[in-house]
C-alpha cells in the first residue's frame, strides 16, 4: 500500500486518496512563543536529521496536521520518500493493508494516533510498524491531540514505544497570535489583511484555527471572483457577519 512520495514524483496525491495541502508548509506557519524548539526539531527531523521517532502533541487547532504535512513537503524536497497517513480517515481500513510496506519508507507521518486507541488490531499493527522501521533505520513522526502518557492504549508495549521517542508539546495560539496567523496565511495567498480586519473576523468567527482558515479560503475565492480587497464591509458581506 505504501507508495508514498519518491524523489522523482510530484507530491500531490498519495495512496488511498490521501493528499497534502500545497499551502501546508513551514513558511506560512505562525510560530507561537514557546513553540520554537518543536518547530526547529521538526524541520531538522524532516530533513533527515536525528534518529528514531518523534511525537508531537497539542490541542485541536494547534496546527498538528499542518506541521506533519509541512514535514512531508520538506522531506520530499530533501529527496526522501515519505508517507502521510491521517489515521482518523483510515481507521476503517484493515491496518495490515495500510501498514504493508511502510518499513521501506524513509519517513512515515502518522496524524492522529489518538484515533486508533482501543482498536486492538490497529495498535498491534502500529507496534509492529515501530519495530520494522527501527530495524531498517527508517523513522516515524507521530501527532496526537492527547498527551502520550494519557493515551488510552490497550497495548502497553505500544505506549512504551511512543514514550521512548522524543516528545514535543505544541502550544495553541492565543487571540493576538491567531490574528497574526490569519494575516500571515492571507499574505501567502496574495491578499493584504489589515490588523483591524483580522480582529473583526476573530471577534465574530469560531476561535478554532481550522475554522478560521476555512473562512479565509472562502474569502480568498470571493476576493478573486469579485476583484475586491479584504475590507470589513467585504468580510461582512461574504461571511454574513
Amino acid at each position: 500500500m505504501a507508495d508514498g512520495f519518491e524523489g522523482s514524483q510530484t507530491p500531490v496525491q498519495l495512496s488511498l486518496g490521501v493528499s497534502l495541502r500545497d499551502d501546508a508548509t513551514f513558511a506560512n506557519f505562525y510560530i507561537a512563543e514557546g513553540n520554537e524548539q518543536a518547530l526547529h526539531a521538526l524541520q531538522e527531523f524532516s530533513a533527515g536529521g536525528g534518529e528514531g521517532n518523534l511525537v508531537l502533541w497539542g490541542s485541536r487547532g494547534a496546527g498538528l496536521t499542518h506541521l506533519l504535512q509541512a514535514c512531508c513537503h520538506q522531506a520530499f524536497g530533501c529527496d526522501l520518500n515519505v508517507q502521510y497517513l491521517p489515521l482518523r480517515d483510515l481507521v476503517g481500513y484493515a491496518p495490515e493493508d495500510v501498514c504493508d510496506g511502510l518499513d521501506k519508507v524513509s519517513l512515515v507521518c502518522l496524524d492522529g494516533v489518538d484515533q486508533i486507541c482501543g482498536h486492538r488490531q490497529w495498535e498491534l499493527a502500529l507496534f509492529h510498524l515501530f519495530n520494522r522501521l527501527r530495524d531498517v533505520g527508517n523513522r516515524l513522526l507521530i501527532a496526537s491531540h492527547t498527551s502520550p502518557p494519557s493515551l488510552p492504549l490497550l497495548l502497553p508495549d505500544l505506549k512504551s514505544r511512543l514514550l521512548g521517542g522524543v516528545v514535543y508539546h505544541l502550544r495553541a495560539l492565543n487571540d493576538p497570535e491567531k490574528a497574526l496567523a490569519l494575516r500571515l496565511r492571507a499574505k501567502g495567498r496574495g491578499m493584504e489583511m489589515s490588523d483591524d480586519v483580522a480582529k473583526f473576523i476573530l471577534s465574530r468567527a469560531p476561535r478554532d484555527t481550522n475554522d478560521l482558515f476555512h473562512l479565509l479560503d472562502h474569502l480568498d475565492d470571493a476576493s478573486l471572483q469579485q476583484q475586491r480587497k479584504l475590507t470589513i464591509p467585504f468580510v461582512k458581506e461574504v461571511l454574513g457577519f
